[in-house]
């Protein structure tokens, strides 16, 4: 089977490909990416040279060169994993957002439609229902949540997800949507909380928390996210929407205190700065219908997959080292330059 995973050059995405590659080694994976600033190609490294899989840099949103891909490889799944990310970018420049995560899908869909595919899979997150209070801790999103966006960045991805099923209902398009909480582990790019924290604390920077860091989130350990959508694929029902949560909430503070706790490093490194414009209080998942309808439950407590983050991130230092010296957007040119 060949599967089009775009922006699998990113965290999720290209933890997906190595899961899928290790699972279904029988897959063909076509990896399209624009190698955005999160886009990194040597994450990829390690399967560039892999007879199954295939590398293209280029653009969702172009939509010649999305159909010549879909002509030349045509693919029987896509799993959309593209889309800036960042809300703290987002309130800075919103368009980038509306074009990417917008219309990009719409070219991406089209093409499916084009060419005919047997899934197309989108890949949302849990900020399309807005927050929660935190004295309320019996509140939990599920898929019958009203979409309730706060950043450009939400509205992005709800907007997506509206047109994806629009084009289900509309068109027949064998869409999923999975809606995910905060992903963690490998490969994150260094400005996101985890990884900037681990960072900052082994140089003894600042760590800068927003507020008074009280902001709850629900973990996810991205292995976790990559086997749920593995099974949403094999065993979803077309036209549903599938919540994936790791019942892991923790506060940010909490969070940044365990990073300095596990690294030997004093709590006086942490920064209290000007909160986030609309900042969401809290995030919450229930999986229950994955978990009952497909049988999924996240096998990664947030005590065990944090170290093994911290781990990954103290054993593998020139990788986040290159991106905060911009050399990771060289590796593009090294690959690819005289071929």
């Amino acid at each position: 089977m060949t599967m089009i995973v775009t922006g699998g050059a990113g965290f999720i995405g290209s933890n997906f490909i190595f899961y899928i590659l290790q699972t279904h080694p029988d897959y063909r994976i076509v990896c399209l990416d624009k190698l955005t600033y999160a886009g990194n190609l040597s994450t990829l490294a390690p399967v560039m040279e892999k007879d199954n899989f295939r590398f293209v840099k280029e653009d969702i949103c172009d939509r010649e060169a999305v159909y010549r891909l879909f002509e030349e490889e045509r693919p029987e799944v896509v799993v959309n994993f593209a889309a800036e990310t960042h809300v703290d970018r987002s309130i800075e420049d919103p368009s980038i957002f509306l074009q990417t995560n917008v219309l990009g899908v719409q070219v991406m869909m089209d093409a499916c439609r084009k060419y005919g595919i047997k899934r197309y899979h989108q890949v949302s997150t849990d900020e399309v229902y807005g927050d929660l209070p935190l004295d309320r801790p019996d509140l939990l999103f599920t898929e019958d949540t009203p979409l309730h966006t706060s950043s450009p960045y939400s509205s992005s991805k709800a907007g997506a997800d509206l047109l994806a099923m629009a084009y289900h209902r509309t068109y027949g398009l064998p869409v999923t949507i999975s809606r995910c909480s905060n992903n963690y582990g490998p490969y994150q790019f260094p400005e996101k909380l985890i990884p900037l924290m681990i960072a900052n604390a082994l140089a003894d920077k600042p760590l800068p928390v927003y507020g008074q860091g009280l902001n709850v989130r629900d973990w996810l350990y991205v292995e976790d996210h990559c086997k749920a959508i593995d099974l949403i694929l094999q065993k979803g029902c077309v036209g549903e929407v599938y919540n994936v949560g790791g019942h892991n909430e923790m506060r940010n503070i909490d969070i940044v205190k365990l990073i300095c706790a596990e690294l030997g490093k004093p709590e006086s490194l942490i920064t209290y700065v000007t909160d986030r414009k609309g900042h969401d209080l809290r995030y919450a998942i229930d999986p229950a219908k994955i978990y009952k309808e497909l049988g999924w439950l996240p096998e990664t407590c947030f005590a065990e997959g944090i170290k093994k983050t911290i781990r990954w991130y103290l054993d593998n230092r020139s990788w986040w080292e290159e991106i905060g010296s911009g050399e990771y957007q060289k590796y593009y040119e090294r690959m690819y330059g005289n071929r």
